[in-house]
């Protein structure tokens, strides 16, 4: 085995969490590197050219709008990241749901905007709406700020703002605590009563998970974050920003190893020493960040250092464990698309082709998760669907699109194996797209269709949870990924987990990359 140069961090997986904790340590000073077992970093924030038919149509396998980042934007200012190229741009309307009738719904800026699309449909839903989003703001004034920091830290500052918005709030807290508690689903049924709010809800809200469950009333954070913070994209795709923070950690000194999948996180005595590549070689490190799926990173550590319980408690934590996971269904065109029927019905005019479109019913959105969960497709629409290239042609020639097709709930694991359904689902995807997305059969070039075994062969994350650990109440601050992982000790010391897997969970923000480094830190300065 040859030997490398020492550093004082390095981190395993090059995905924006990764980067993000790298760029942080570079800019106190410390000796870093970042090693990627791809050829490229991004993982699941990467995008590119992966259509063989269609060499100029940009592709975003994973993540594409930046909603996440919006609500957190602390890393592009706090790392530069406008110098070396990263801008995005505002998505003007966002959401806009769908119906099988030809109606459609607008999720707008504000919740009166939203409040007076619903009105459209029924006046009692629409004052319904008012009042709902009153818990959800409450919730959201007492959310983030704990969502942006450390779990493990005393946070006065944190707290004492969470602590004002309770007190704030305190008259709405028997509510909002009833509707975190409860099933999303229920929330939604007992309040509204027209067809087309209920879909609309469920629809967006089933994006996080089974709105049956118990406990995800959390998902009506998402509402939240529209109004409140908007959405954008990143002009010249998700890969941008990977690039930007390439730059910037260059720029810092830091170092990027690509092509270099990591054999083993060496640990010698309870302690982090280093990695040692697939190829032989050693990288020594006095701490080390894994910045992908918790369980992949622990069973990377030198065999005997971590404890059975320790390796079954991560190995077991959710993810997907309610047996649904998206599929990824990406079509080049040779022409562009529109909604003609669902535009028709609309009484302002408004042109639907730079919003992100969802497609479904109440009934379809628990019946896709009822049969994923059985290991069968559903064969009723639910899917989410977008042509990136509305909002930045730059993405596909000219007169041309990409188009985003996104169902939400797949099986894990269907009784007869992805490779033999992969193209029967493809097809049946974009048939049903088609009924609301005009021109998109006829104006096929290539597909490219990923379900979750292929995302978890590809990005080495469990079962393809593109969140690494399901989103729960459960799995939270310092329970995320499991009990005694989620602080800032491990039973390894010098290693850190960075990724989606801890908190404060999914989502393009670098916030688990931002208080790993801030860990490292305090470890790299300590006695």
């Amino acid at each position: 085995m040859t030997g490398m140069k020492q550093y004082d961090a390095a981190i395993v997986g090059g995905g924006h969490n990764g980067m993000a904790a790298a760029c942080y340590l570079a800019a106190a000073g410390r000796k870093v590197v970042v090693i990627e077992a791809r050829d490229k970093i991004g993982g699941m924030a990467s995008s590119g050219y992966l259509i063989p038919e269609a060499p100029r149509h940009l592709v975003h396998p994973c993540a594409l709008d930046l909603m996440s980042l919006r609500v957190h934007p602390m890393m592009p200012c706090e790392l530069q990241l406008e110098r070396h190229g990263f801008r995005q741009v505002d998505m003007e309307p966002g959401y806009v749901y769908l119906h099988p009738d030809g109606n459609s719904l607008v999720f707008g800026r504000s919740a009166a905007q939203t409040a007076v699309e619903i009105r459209r449909f029924s006046e009692r839903d629409a004052d319904e709406f008012l009042a709902l989003m009153k818990l959800v703001d409450a919730f959201i004034d007492m959310a983030i700020p704990m969502m942006r920091v450390d779990p493990a830290r005393l946070n006065l500052g944190a707290k004492w703002q969470s602590l004002q918005a309770l007190l704030k709030h305190r008259k709405l807290k028997p509510e909002l605590m009833a509707l975190i508690g409860s099933p999303a689903y229920t929330s939604i049924m007992e309040r509204f009563e027209h067809p087309v709010t209920q879909s609309a809800l469920c629809c967006l809200l089933g994006a996080a998970g089974p709105i049956a469950a118990e406990a995800t009333g959390i998902y009506f954070a998402l509402l939240g974050f529209i109004h409140r913070f908007g959405l954008g994209r990143a002009v010249g795709g998700m890969q941008t920003l990977l690039d930007a923070l390439a730059a910037r950690l260059r720029e810092l000194g830091g170092d990027i190893l690509l092509s270099s999948p990591v054999a083993e996180i060496l640990a010698e005595d309870g302690r982090a020493g280093g990695v040692r590549l697939a190829d032989g070689r050693l990288v020594e490190a006095r701490a080390v960040i894994a910045s992908l799926h918790p369980k992949m990173a622990l069973e990377m550590v030198t065999p005997g250092a971590l404890d059975r319980r320790t390796l079954t408690r991560v190995a077991l934590a959710p993810s997907n464990a309610h047996g649904a996971s998206p599929l990824k269904v990406d079509v080049a065109l040779s022409g562009q698309v529109a909604y003609s029927r669902h535009e028709a019905l609309r009484p302002d005019g408004l042109s639907l082709r730079k919003s992100v479109l969802l497609v479904g019913t109440a009934e379809a959105v628990l019946d896709n998760f009822r049969c994923a969960a059985r290991g069968e497709v559903s064969r009723l629409p639910y899917l989410w669907m977008t042509a990136p290239s509305a909002v930045d042609p730059g993405q596909a020639p000219p007169g041309q699109d990409i188009v985003y097709l996104y169902p939400v709930a797949m099986p894990v694991e269907p009784r007869e194996g992805w490779d033999a359904i992969r193209a029967r689902v493809g097809q049946q995807v974009i048939d049903q797209a088609a009924a609301y997305m005009d021109g998109l059969k006829e104006y096929e070039i290539g597909r490219r269709i990923e379900a979750a075994p292929d995302l978890a062969a590809r990005l080495n994350v469990h079962r393809g949870c593109v969140v690494h650990i399901d989103t729960s109440p459960a799995r939270s601050a310092l329970m995320r990924p499991a009990a005694g992982l989620g602080g800032d000790t491990l039973p390894v010391v010098g290693l850190f987990l960075g990724g989606a897997g801890v908190h404060p969970g999914g989502g393009i923000n670098g916030l688990p990359g931002r208080i790993a480094a801030q860990r490292v830190e305090r470890f790299l300065s300590g006695p």
